[in-house]
């Protein structure tokens, strides 16, 4: 792409990625970093190989959705603050919509909706996530030591489970780099201005709000009797304490919005199978409940705000720490560090192909043929990872009649 283009074609630019990937991109967060690094780091090249991983193991350390924190982190790097939000509308858009529309019919959902149709969805889905850690292997987990650090990395995650195993998996990746890839003296990683948008007021601003949000919110909302703030805090709480992404925080808003009457677990659990049908982020999930709810101006107020509220802290969070993250990783001591983090992002990815995604899709023999097949497309063939997807979901959803 034109490295001159003006901010204004820029941020046009990446909306219309973006949205692209709000359109076509299924198959839940995992799926996504798929998707992402075929489009913006083979496709586009907006970035490299590195620079994507740098990218999503922030993402991946952070609390929230991580796919959707990549992708923000990716506009940023485009194109400045406004390409962080038209990265963000871009991919929510579309299933945002469609969530907080159907939130105006819950009363007659019933269930998840077509399981053949959602069963080829998540075959095609693991095609897309083996295709990405074969990519990904090849480049950051060269070598036997990165190759352990990436199979430590999987087996840990595949025997240990927690909220916090993950974010306890990078940090031993990281610290594994620091001892046993340490590089020659002199050794620095090149600058990168792409990423010099963000000044430190900024930042600091940021992680101020962060914290002050989730502090405040409750209180005012409680000391205002005010729904809207309460259904606001409630969104906000989990987009910023959720580790996992989008399956982790079905049990935590069931707590919150089940538990306390706001909608009936019927339609709460039929509004989450839909948007695992749907192509972009889980945490759309938020504008149903904040339309169906019953607590405060539902609809598509409630929705909005549902949204807004959950994908907030994610948004102050990469504004927050990325300046850091980067500064960090351009400093000879820390290219150790980074390069076992990297690694370790590839057993992480390998984890979850095999849990969630595989333990999920595979019910019978046959799925391991189809799923087979998926990759060849993709891999071989080199088929646009959505008419793969969007051909599967119909393939399995007659079939399975």
């Amino acid at each position: 792409m034109d490295e001159r283009a003006p901010p204004a074609s820029r941020v046009g630019e990446v909306f219309a990625a973006f949205l692209a990937q709000g359109l076509t991109a299924f198959g839940g967060p995992v799926a996504h970093i798929g998707y992402f690094r075929r489009e913006f780091v083979e496709r586009r090249a907006w970035l490299t190989e590195d620079a994507f991983a740098d990218l999503l193991a922030l993402a991946q350390f952070l609390p929230g959705p991580a796919s959707s924190q990549l992708g923000m982190a990716i506009g940023l790097r485009r194109a400045g603050y406004l390409g962080l939000f038209a990265a963000w509308l871009g991919f929510t858009l579309p299933a945002g919509a469609a969530m907080i529309a159907l939130g105006y019919v819950a009363p007659r959902i019933e269930g998840g909706l077509g399981e053949g149709v959602l069963h080829g969805l998540q075959i095609a889905a693991a095609a897309v996530v083996l295709q990405a850690l074969v990519a990904m292997a090849r480049t950051l987990a060269v070598g036997p030591i990165r190759a352990g650090i990436a199979i430590g990395g999987a087996a840990g995650l595949l025997i240990a489970h927690g909220p916090m195993v993950q974010a306890m998996t990078l940090a031993a990746g990281g610290l594994f780099g620091l001892a046993l890839l340490r590089e020659p003296p002199g050794a620095t990683a090149p600058d990168d201005p792409a990423m010099h948008r963000v000044a430190p007021a900024v930042s600091g601003a940021a992680l101020a709000l962060f914290v002050l949000l989730l502090g405040l919110l409750p209180v005012l909302a409680a000391w205002l009797d005010s729904p809207s703030l309460g259904l606001a805090s409630v969104f906000y709480r989990a987009g910023a304490l959720v580790f996992g992404g989008g399956h982790v925080v079905l049990p935590l808003l069931q707590g919150e919005v089940v538990n306390r009457g706001w909608l009936d677990l019927d339609s709460f659990l039929g509004g989450y199978g839909a948007a695992q049908a749907l192509p972009g982020p889980l945490f759309s999930f938020a504008g149903f409940v904040g339309a169906a709810q019953t607590v405060a101006p539902g609809g598509w107020r409630g929705g909005l705000v549902a949204l807004g509220a959950i994908f907030l802290p994610s948004l102050l969070l990469i504004l927050g720490v990325l300046p850091f993250w980067d500064r960090l990783k351009t400093a000879p001591a820390a290219r150790g560090a980074m390069a076992g983090l990297n690694a370790v992002v590839v057993g992480v990815l390998a984890a979850a192909l095999w849990n969630p995604v595989l333990t999920t899709a595979i019910r019978r023999p046959s799925d391991w043929a189809l799923a087979a097949i998926a990759f060849v497309f993709l891999q071989v063939a080199k088929l646009p990872p959505w008419t793969v997807v969007l051909g599967f979901a119909a393939f399995v959803g007659v079939v399975s009649r």
